[in-house]
């Protein structure tokens, strides 16, 4: 059974890591080799691709900061988290939750959801 908490904690980890030869490393070792990522604004498939769209992220957002929001849960295999993206020390201009569903201990496959998103971004 998948603990929800490290999970969700790996997870946003993964997505605050800004050197991408680390985070490619975090995706090798956290997610299996056909991880997919889905959202409002993406879908790609494979570490190589998921490190690419967190590195278009950061570069869209810099100095912006995943956090989760609350507790995390889950049940067998899928972990629900909320999170917010934002400058510390403020309130974020953006929250989402995330679906995770994992294999084993590894990350195969999010689906992510936009919650609060600034009018024009």
């Amino acid at each position: 059974m998948t603990n929800p908490q490290e999970t969700a904690e790996r997870y946003i980890s993964t997505w605050n890591e800004t050197d991408p030869h680390r985070r490619l490393e975090l995706l090798r070792t956290g997610w299996t080799a056909d991880a997919s990522y889905v959202d409002p604004l993406a879908g790609v498939a494979g570490t190589d691709q998921i490190n690419t769209l967190i590195g278009g992220a950061q570069a869209q957002f810099p100095d912006f900061r995943f956090s989760l929001r609350g507790t995390p849960d889950g049940y067998g295999d899928h972990v629900r988290l909320l999170w917010a993206l934002g400058p510390e020390g403020v309130e974020a201009p953006i929250e989402g939750s995330d679906v995770i569903v994992t294999a084993g201990d590894r990350i195969t496959r999010v689906i992510g959801f936009l919650d609060k998103v600034p009018p024009g971004a």
